[in-house]
C-alpha cells in the first residue's frame, strides 16, 4: 500500500489562502462578503511595469534566463538594496526567483542540517511559512514572542535567552506580517550586539514591507556594523508595485548566492523572464505609483484604526508599517460569548459577512497577550467603512 510521507502530512500551510477558498465559496453561493484576509494591494500593477512585459513577450524575450536571473535585474537590484539599506550590494550577491518566499525555505535549507537538532529562532505571531519550511526541513522551531506592549516587537533580553550552541538562524521581518509592527533602530542595534556574540548565527531579513512604512524609519540589520555578511536580505516586487501574481523576489548575500543559485536551478530553473523585465522596469523606471499607493494605505491605516477602535471591545494599536492593522479582540470575544479570536473570526464571516484572520493562523497564540485578529486593509476606504460597521453591529447584537 503506497502511504504519505510524514514531511508532507505534516506541511504546514497560509490560512489566509484556506480562507479566501472559504470566502469565495460563499460569494458562488449569493453572500454578501467583504474580505480582509488576503495580504495584496487592491491596485493595478502601474501601466510603465506592465508595458515591459508586454514589450517583452512581443520582443521574443519569453525562455529560459540564468537561475540567478537576467543581468540587468539583478544590477538594478543590486543599486536599489544599496540606497536603501546604505550598503554595497553587488549583481552578484543577487539571486532572483518566482516570489520571494521560496528563499525561506532555501535560506533554512542552506544553513541547517536535517533531523541535526539545527535551531532558527521565529517570530510569534508570524507569517506562518517560517514554521512550515522550519519543520519540512528537518530543523527545530524557537519561537520568539512579539509583544503588544512593545508595539509587537520582542524583547531583545529573550533572543539572548533563546540563543544555544545549537542556533543557526534568526528570522526577523520588519515591518512585520501580522501585526504592521517595526523593530526600533534601538532594538535593532541591540539585537545586533547579541549576535555578535554569536558568530554562528545567520539572519533572514524579510524586509518585503520595507518600502511601506508611515512612522518612524527602516532599519535593515545588514546597515549595522559586521551584520551585512551574515545577513540574508529578502525583497520583492510584490507589495511596493503590486506585482503578487506576477511572482518576483530577490536576496541577497554574497557566500550563499551561490548555493541558493543551485537551488533554483533544481526547483524552478530561473524566474520568468517576462516578468524579470517588468521588475526591471519597477526598480528603475518613475516611482510615482508606488510612493502613490504608499500614501493611500497610510490614509487607510488612519481611516480603519479610528474606526475600530470605535468598536465595543476592540483596541487596535497604529501599525507603523505594511497594510495589516492587528486589534486586540479580547473584551469582543467574551462580549459574544465567544471563547476565543478563532470562534469571533468564523461568527463575523457567517453572521456578520466580514472575513478576517485569527490569530491562531499566525503561530501558537502568545501566553498573557489576549485575543487577536488581522485584518488587511488593502482596500476601499467604502469597504473599510462597511465592514467596521458590520463588526460593531454584531458586536453590539450579542450585548443585548
Amino acid at each position: 500500500m503506497t502511504i504519505v510521507s510524514q514531511r508532507a502530512q505534516s506541511l504546514g500551510t497560509e490560512n489566509a489562502f484556506i480562507v479566501l477558498a472559504e470566502v469565495n465559496r460563499l460569494i458562488r453561493e449569493g453572500r454578501d462578503i467583504l474580505s480582509f484576509c488576503i495580504g495584496q494591494p487592491d491596485f493595478h500593477t502601474p501601466q510603465h511595469i506592465q508595458d515591459a512585459a508586454v514589450s517583452a513577450i512581443r520582443e521574443g524575450k519569453h525562455g529560459y534566463t540564468p537561475s540567478a536571473g537576467i543581468a540587468e535585474l539583478r544590477d538594478a537590484v543590486a543599486k536599489e538594496l544599496s540606497r536603501t539599506r546604505g550598503i554595497e550590494v553587488l549583481p552578484d550577491d543577487v539571486v532572483i526567483a518566482a516570489g520571494a518566499k521560496p528563499f525561506i525555505g532555501y535560506t533554512i535549507a542552506s544553513v541547517t542540517d536535517y533531523g541535526a537538532g539545527d535551531e532558527v529562532i521565529y517570530p510569534v505571531p508570524g507569517f506562518p511559512i517560517y514554521e512550515s519550511q522550519i519543520k519540512a526541513n528537518g530543523a527545530v522551531g524557537v519561537p520568539i514572542f512579539l509583544r503588544e506592549s512593545r508595539q509587537f516587537s520582542f524583547d531583545p533580553q529573550e533572543l539572548a535567552d533563546k540563543i544555544t550552541p545549537r542556533t543557526k538562524l534568526l528570522i526577523l521581518n520588519s515591518p512585520q506580517n501580522p501585526t504592521g509592527g517595526i523593530i526600533p533602530r534601538k532594538d535593532m542595534e541591540a539585537i545586533a550586539d547579541i549576535l555578535r556574540q554569536h558568530p554562528q548565527v545567520w539572519i533572514f531579513a524579510d524586509e518585503i514591507y520595507g518600502r511601506l512604512i508611515y512612522d518612524g524609519e527602516f532599519v535593515s540589520i545588514a546597515s549595522l556594523p559586521g551584520m551585512q555578511e551574515r545577513t540574508i536580505i529578502s525583497d520583492g516586487c510584490s507589495k511596493t508595485y503590486a506585482m503578487t501574481g506576477w511572482r518576483l523576489g530577490y536576496i541577497a548575500n554574497r557566500k550563499l548566492a551561490p548555493f541558493f543559485t543551485t537551488w533554483i536551478t533544481n526547483t524552478e530553473s530561473c524566474a520568468s523572464q517576462i516578468t524579470q523585465w517588468a521588475g526591471v522596469q519597477a526598480l528603475n523606471g518613475p516611482q510615482d505609483d508606488a510612493n502613490r499607493m504608499r500614501d493611500i494605505f497610510h490614509q487607510r491605516r488612519e481611516l480603519i484604526v479610528g474606526l475600530l477602535n470605535e468598536v465595543p471591545g476592540i483596541h487596535c494599536q497604529s501599525p507603523g508599517g505594511a497594510f495589516y492593522a492587528w486589534p486586540n479582540v479580547t473584551e469582543a470575544c467574551q462580549l459574544t460569548g465567544c471563547r476565543d479570536s478563532e470562534e469571533f473570526r468564523k461568527r463575523l464571516l457567517n453572521e456578520a459577512g466580514v472575513a478576517v484572520l485569527a490569530d491562531i493562523h499566525f503561530g501558537q497564540r502568545v501566553e498573557g497577550e489576549g485575543q487577536h485578529i488581522r485584518l488587511s486593509y488593502a482596500a476601499s476606504d467604502e469597504a473599510i467603512r462597511e465592514g467596521v460597521r458590520r463588526m460593531a453591529e454584531f458586536v453590539k447584537k450579542q450585548m443585548k
